[in-house]
C-alpha cells in the first residue's frame, strides 16, 4: 500500500496495490495490519456504510462530536467523487483548512479522515457508489455539519457538469464560526 501525505498532516491518501490484466483487476481493499501501520496507531472500525449518488450531489460537510466522534476510511467502488476533509479541531494549527482529492473506481485511492475533521464529497460521474468505514456508530444526537461553501474555509469545489444537489439539512448548515464544533 502506498501512503500519500496530504496538506493536513493527519489526513492520508492510501493507494492499494492493484493487480490487473485483460480480465480485470484484484486488490486488497483493506488490511487492518497495513492500515494501522499507515496511520501509526491501532484503529477499530465498527460500521461500514454505502451510499449511491448521482452527478452533482454534494454531501457534507458532516462530523460527529465526542463522545461519538468518528474517523472515516472512505473510497469509491464505482464512479468518481471529489472528497474533502476540513480540520475543525479548535486550537489545531490547521484549524479551518481543507484538503480535497478525487477518489474513483480507476485510481482506487482511499482517504483516511480522523475524528476532528468534517467530511464531504461531490459526485463527478453519472453515479458513484461511496463506501466508508467508521470508528464509531452513527449517533444523531452528536452529529454536526458545516456549510459546504463557507468562504472562511474556501473549498474549491470542481465543476461536476450538473447543478448541485444538496439535502435540506446541508442547505442550512451553519458556517464554521457558527457551528457547534467539538471542544
Amino acid at each position: 500500500m502506498n501512503i500519500i501525505p496530504t496538506a493536513l498532516p493527519d489526513v492520508l491518501l492510501l493507494e492499494p496495490k492493484t493487480f490487473g490484466d485483460a480480465r480485470g483487476f484484484f486488490m486488497e481493499s483493506f488490511s487492518q495490519k497495513l492500515f494501522d501501520a499507515a496511520v501509526g496507531q491501532p484503529v477499530t472500525f465498527v460500521q461500514d456504510n454505502h451510499s449511491r449518488s448521482v452527478r452533482g450531489v454534494l454531501r457534507g460537510l458532516h462530523f460527529q462530536r465526542p463522545p461519538r466522534a468518528q474517523g472515516k476510511l472512505v473510497r469509491v467502488a464505482s464512479g468518481a467523487v471529489f472528497d474533502v476533509a476540513v480540520d475543525i479541531r479548535r486550537g489545531s494549527p490547521t484549524f479551518g483548512r481543507w484538503v480535497g482529492e478525487t477518489l474513483s473506481d480507476t485510481n482506487h485511492r482511499m482517504m483516511w479522515i480522523p475524528a476532528g475533521f468534517a467530511h464531504g464529497f461531490l459526485v463527478l460521474s453519472d453515479t458513484a457508489d461511496f463506501l466508508y468505514k467508521t470508528t464509531d456508530y452513527y449517533a444523531p444526537e452528536t452529529e454536526g455539519a458545516v456549510q459546504w461553501n463557507d468562504p472562511a474555509i474556501g473549498i474549491e469545489w470542481p465543476d461536476a457538469g450538473a447543478p448541485l444537489q444538496l439535502s435540506g439539512k446541508d442547505q442550512v448548515a451553519p458556517s464554521l464560526a457558527e457551528a457547534k464544533l467539538p471542544d
